[in-house]
């Protein structure tokens, strides 16, 4: 594998370059929210836990949302935002009746 300088791979238009951050606090969030996201997709396919389904899904979304926001990503954001309002809006009608009765 061919070694390049810092300033080769910055004018070059041909090594390839991460458009994101690596090893800050984003990377950190972005990969646990990736993972939780992954594994309540593993419990929606199976149809089992919806609990576990919907914490993990709004807790990965939640992730992504504050990644949106540390990259300004516009995209990321109102994704995000909109998925954590209605996840947390079904959190909210699975575990409401559950502490009243």
């Amino acid at each position: 594998m061919a070694t390049f300088t810092k300033e080769e791979i910055k004018k070059s238009k041909r090594i390839f370059k991460s458009a994101t951050p690596k090893f800050d606090i984003s990377w950190y969030v972005k990969w646990f929210s990736s993972v939780l996201l992954l594994s309540a997709m593993m419990f929606r396919a199976e149809g089992v836990f919806p609990l576990a389904d919907l914490i993990l899904s709004f807790t990965g979304c939640l992730g992504w949302l504050v990644v949106g926001l540390l990259w300004k990503d516009r995209a990321l954001i109102i994704l995000n935002a909109v998925a954590v309002v209605i996840l947390g809006g079904g959190l909210l009608r699975y575990t409401v009746p559950m502490l009243i009765s």
